[in-house]
C-alpha cells in the first residue's frame, strides 16, 4: 500500500512538473472560491486606496491654491474714528498703498459694498448707517514681489487714523497645517489598507497550501526545490493581485471621471467657480491617474511577494 502510494505520488509529481513546465496544469487551480474571494478583497482595498490617494491630492491642490490666493492679497481695514472723515482716511490709505513697492493693484470697497459683506450675518434689511462699519481695501501683491508688510503696517498706523493691515498669515499657517494633516491621515489609511491586504494574502496562501498540502509535500519530498513550489504560488497570487488591483483601480478612476463630469454638468458657470474656489479643481489630473496605476502595480507585487514569503516559511516546517 505504501509502495503504491509512493508510486502514485511520484507519477503525480512527474505529471505535474511536466504540465507545469508547459503551463497547462499548475499546482493551484486558476479559479476557486478562495481565489475569487481574494480578488474581491484586493479590488476593494485598491478601490479604497485609490479614493484616498485622489482625495489627498485634491485637498493638497486646493490648499496650494488657497495659499497662493491668500498670499497674493492683503487687506487694509479703516475703522471710523470720531472727528475724522472716513472717506478721507480711505483715500489716504489707498494713495499710500499704491505707491508702496511691490503692490500691483489697490481696490477700495465702497460703503455699500462693505455693508453687503455683512448681509449673510445681519440680513439684507439691516440698517447699518449708525453702526461703525469699517471700510476694506484689497491690496494685490505683484507677481514675484515680497513687500515689506511690517513697514506698510507702520506707515498706515502713523498716517491713517483707524487703519490696520491684515496679511492673512494666520490663515496661511492654518491651511498649511490642514494640508499636512490630510496628507498624514491619507498616508496612515494607505498603510492600514496595505497591511490588511498583506494579511489577507497570507491567510489565502496558507489556506491554499493547506488544501494542496499533500501535493506540496510530495513535490518537496521527491526533489522539487522550494523555489519551484514558491514560483507556482507566486505566479498564481500575482495574477490574482493584478486582477483585483485592475478591477479596483479602474473602478476608482471611472468614479473620479464621472464625478468630474457630473460637477461640470450640474453646476453653472458661477456655481462652478465658487465650488472651485472652495474645493479646488475637482479632477485628479494625469498625476492622479498615474498614482492609481502605480498603486495597482504595487498591490500586485505585494500580493506576489507576500505569497512567496508565506510559502517559503511554510516549506521550512516540512521535514
Amino acid at each position: 500500500m505504501t509502495v503504491q502510494m509512493a508510486e502514485s505520488g511520484e507519477q503525480r509529481v512527474t505529471r505535474m512538473q511536466r504540465f507545469a513546465s508547459r503551463g497547462d496544469a499548475p499546482i493551484l487551480p486558476k479559479s476557486s472560491i478562495a481565489g475569487r474571494a481574494l480578488v474581491a478583497v484586493v479590488a476593494i482595498m485598491t478601490f479604497l486606496a485609490a479614493l484616498t490617494t485622489g482625495a489627498v491630492m485634491l485637498v493638497r491642490a486646493a490648499a496650494s491654491e488657497w495659499q497662493a490666493d491668500v498670499t497674493r492679497e492683503v487687506t487694509i481695514q479703516v475703522r471710523p474714528v470720531d472727528g475724522r472723515d472716513i472717506e478721507d482716511e480711505v483715500k489716504r490709505a489707498v494713495a499710500l498703498a499704491r505707491v508702496f513697492p511691490g503692490v500691483a493693484e489697490v481696490r477700495p470697497y465702497s460703503k455699500e459694498e462693505s455693508a453687503r459683506l455683512l448681509e449673510p450675518w445681519l440680513g439684507a434689511g439691516a440698517r447699518l448707517d449708525e453702526l461703525p462699519v469699517p471700510r476694506l481695501i484689497v491690496v494685490r501683491v505683484a507677481p514675484g514681489a515680497a513687500p515689506d508688510f511690517a513697514q506698510l503696517r507702520k506707515s498706515l498706523s502713523e498716517q491713517v487714523a483707524g487703519a490696520s493691515l491684515d496679511d492673512h498669515r494666520a490663515w496661511v499657517d492654518r491651511i498649511a497645517a490642514m494640508a499636512g494633516v490630510a496628507v498624514l491621515g491619507g498616508g496612515l489609511v494607505l498603510a492600514l489598507m496595505l497591511a490588511a491586504t498583506v494579511l489577507s494574502v497570507m491567510f489565502a496562501t496558507r489556506g491554499a497550501m493547506a488544501i494542496n498540502r499533500p501535493i506540496v509535500e510530495v513535490l518537496h519530498f521527491t526533489g522539487a526545490t522550494d523555489g519551484f513550489i514558491a514560483n507556482e504560488f507566486q505566479r498564481h497570487f500575482l495574477a490574482l493581485g493584478l486582477k483585483g488591483g485592475v478591477i479596483g483601480g479602474v473602478a476608482a478612476m471611472a468614479l473620479f471621471a464621472l464625478v468630474g463630469l457630473a460637477l461640470e454638468g450640474l453646476f453653472g458657470g458661477a456655481a462652478r467657480d465658487q465650488f472651485g474656489l472652495l474645493f479646488g479643481r475637482h479632477s485628479i489630473g494625469f498625476l492622479g491617474y498615474a498614482a492609481v496605476v502605480a498603486e495597482i502595480a504595487l498591490i500586485a507585487l505585494v500580493t506576489a511577494a507576500t505569497s512567496r514569503y508565506t510559502v517559503n516559511r511554510t516549506l521550512q516546517t516540512i521535514e
